[in-house]
């Protein structure tokens, strides 16, 4: 096997193009995930993370498909020192991450009337210890984005960390 994967599913009462827009604005994205994306969204692009103040930039972190209101997919975050730093990570814990294979995330998005199905894919490292954080922390991530989608208010203070979704 090459990967573990985590797959998600949720509907939301929103359009393709509200919840394309939450997954792609930073302003929106860091008021439900506390994370911010730099990126024109083109793929091969790189994608910039920042997180708690740390900024991660890697060539390898990139778009890897971009297709409004459908699909979006790019390849997880470098752990850096300065990352894991800025969200309370331990040089250990973050030297096993750094170890593994890069993962990468896809988002689905499939209109249904007044709803969208979200389906979030992470594939992982099958070796790796990534795919542990990562399965606690995209539910409540993925909870607050629907919440915020769907009352204007993202949950408060999920907790969540860039590693964990």
């Amino acid at each position: 096997m090459d990967s573990k994967s985590f797959v998600y599913t949720t509907y939301i009462r929103t359009t393709p193009e509200q919840l394309w827009q939450a997954l792609t604005d930073p302003a929106l994205t860091d008021r439900y995930w506390g994370v911010r994306f730099t990126t024109d969204w083109a793929e091969g692009s790189p994608l910039v993370w920042t997180q708690s103040g740390a900024d991660i930039a890697h060539p390898d972190q990139v778009v890897l498909t971009c297709r409004p209101h459908q699909r979006l997919a790019y390849t997880w975050h470098t752990f850096t020192p300065q990352w894991a730093e800025a969200v309370g990570i331990s040089e250990e814990v973050r030297s096993r991450l750094a170890a593994e294979r890069r993962s990468r995330v896809t988002f689905d998005l499939e209109p249904q009337g007044a709803r969208v199905k979200l389906t979030v894919t992470h594939d992982f490292d099958p070796a790796g210890f990534l795919h542990d954080m990562c399965i606690q922390g995209w539910p409540p991530i993925l909870s607050s984005l629907k919440t915020l989608l769907e009352t204007g208010t993202p949950l408060p203070d999920p907790g969540h960390r860039a590693d964990e979704g």
